[in-house]
């Protein structure tokens, strides 16, 4: 257990962070469903919006330092490789 008074504000600091982190990473999450769930219906005009929806709260995250910023870049490419092969079906 925390002894100092900076070891104790570092702890509700810690606790403070980590719930923001997680709520971030869970929209991101959410996001990223809405882009998959268009695109296994195959309407590609509503992926294509779904992912210009997720590709800002996506970097906010990388930028933020909750996601590595080369994972953010990984997700956008499969994605839009996704998008981009629902037109050539």
């Amino acid at each position: 257990m925390a002894n100092t008074a900076s070891a104790r504000k570092r702890i509700r600091q810690t606790v403070t962070r980590t719930a923001r982190n997680q709520a971030r990473k869970s929209r991101m999450r959410t996001f990223i469903k809405k882009v998959e769930t268009a695109i296994a219906t195959g309407d590609k005009s509503a992926a294509s919006e779904a992912l210009k929806a997720a590709q800002p709260e996506m970097q906010r995250a990388s930028g933020k330092g909750v996601i590595h910023a080369n994972t953010v870049a990984r997700k956008l490419s499969r994605l839009s490789a996704r998008i981009k092969a629902i037109q050539a079906a």
